[in-house]
């Protein structure tokens, strides 16, 4: 065994601990594999793992529709802006559109993504693979990073979920081929709280004497049929009692919150979803997502990109104020995304349609060096001239942040090898 694992050295300490516990745990990581083999298998197992990670949580904040670069964080003074300004920053070569004036004030805190490229140019093809690094398939269903995350590193709250999302639509790959244990909870309005928590016409007593019974009928069934889905519909039940007896049910309260507070962070549903991620992350849920659509600017573009903004700038410059100033920052990333950006060209509806050869992205906090810019557009924002960053490489950053094992081999229910971010290269240089 010694012998063995010495002349692959490429698999480092934390990888190997990592394969051997969960190998003998019995889990679904490919046991005990040389690199040669992993090579031959296609799937790199030769990218970095971040032995300090500071980001513990992650709120990130999906701008769906494809949010436009040229009219947010990656500006031009060619025609191209048309009726669209820039506005300086604190930061040297960090121009930001108008539309963002309170986020330019953190222009210390945030870094730039610019050089993102996709070759998803359709909505429904787009969003999946920025959510999860793998191309849309009619026969597989991938995991989103908040189930990655809570699958290679668990949960730090056991009575709330891993991971939620807010305001989302059907299209989200939620926890993928992963088992409901990393199902993430969806929510629709954060304003109404979690519903259907409370035992309506029944006390302890005799809500705990229905599960008893319910789990007693249920027995010889799961015996008999000792399958995942099985397992999965029993964990799913246990876990929703769980989360109706936690002591920190009341952070999906957003009423609890100062008045001043959810003012600053503006009465819209993306705004209070935004205070409510803050609230969840305080509690130790690792992964919050919520959606802000109204992007796809076919039309008007200037006016409803303004509009848009105007929501995104005030949530977003609350949420950082809000984070450093509770001591939060270091330890949890903020991140902007989009599936592509807009093209150079209005058309002759005075929008702008799908781009998606070159796009901006934002990350803040959980480590990341704020005040820079990665990447860089032409003068027209039509190519990506400098940091080229490919879809995979901005979500292996995210794990990065992390500390998350992007090699370790996960199957799916077919027996086929996946990692985190599929071959994604994390920009270590952000840290």
């Amino acid at each position: 065994m010694k012998s063995h694992f010495s002349s692959h050295s490429e698999l480092n300490r934390r990888a190997y601990l990592s394969m051997a516990a969960k190998g003998f745990l019995g889990v679904s990581i490919l046991p005990w594999a040389s690199s040669l083999e992993l090579e031959a298998a296609g799937l790199g197992l030769n990218r970095p793992v971040n032995y300090a990670p500071k980001a513990k949580n992650v709120i990130y904040l999906y701008m769906s529709g494809g949010m436009s670069h040229l009219d947010t964080f990656d500006p031009k003074t060619t025609d191209v802006r048309g009726r669209m300004e820039s506005i300086s920053t604190n930061t040297d070569g960090m121009m930001l559109a108008q539309t963002l004036p309170l986020v330019a004030n953190h222009s210390e805190k945030i870094a730039v993504i610019r050089g993102l490229t996709s070759t998803k140019g359709a909505h429904e093809q787009g969003n999946y693979f920025m959510h999860t690094s793998y191309d849309k398939r009619g026969t597989i269903v991938h995991p989103s990073m908040g189930s990655w995350l809570t699958r290679l590193d668990g949960r730090f709250n056991p009575t709330l979920p891993g991971a939620v999302v807010v305001g989302t639509g059907n299209q989200h790959p939620l926890a993928g081929f992963l088992s409901s244990s990393h199902q993430p909870l969806k929510i629709g309005r954060p304003d109404k709280g979690l519903m259907n928590c409370e035992h309506r016409g029944l006390n302890e007593l005799k809500f705990n004497r229905n599960l008893e019974l319910s789990k007693k009928l249920d027995r010889s069934f799961v015996k008999k049929y000792d399958l995942a889905k099985v397992r999965s519909y029993a964990d799913m039940y246990e876990d929703a009692v769980r989360l109706m007896r936690s002591k920190d049910l009341d952070a999906f309260d957003i009423s609890k919150e100062p008045k001043e507070i959810r003012e600053e962070y503006g009465k819209d549903n993306f705004g209070q979803g935004v205070l409510l991620a803050r609230r969840l992350v305080e509690k130790q849920v690792r992964f919050v997502e919520v959606q802000l659509g109204g992007w796809d600017t076919h039309q008007s573009n200037y006016d409803r990109v303004s509009e848009r903004c105007d929501i995104l700038d005030q949530a977003l410059s609350a949420l950082l104020n809000d984070l450093h100033n509770r001591g939060m920052l270091e330890e949890t990333l903020v991140v902007v995304a989009t599936e592509f950006g807009r093209t150079p060209d209005y058309n002759v509806n005075d929008g702008r349609d799908h781009y998606p050869k070159a796009f901006s992205c934002m990350l803040a906090g959980g480590g990341i060096r704020g005040g820079q810019v990665w990447g860089s557009t032409d003068e027209e924002g039509r190519e990506v001239v400098d940091g080229v960053t490919q879809i995979p490489d901005f979500n292996a950053t995210i794990a990065y942040a992390l500390g998350l094992p992007l090699d370790e081999i996960v199957f799916s229910p077919s027996r086929r090898p996946f990692t985190l971010s599929d071959k994604g290269q994390p920009l270590t240089q952000l840290f």
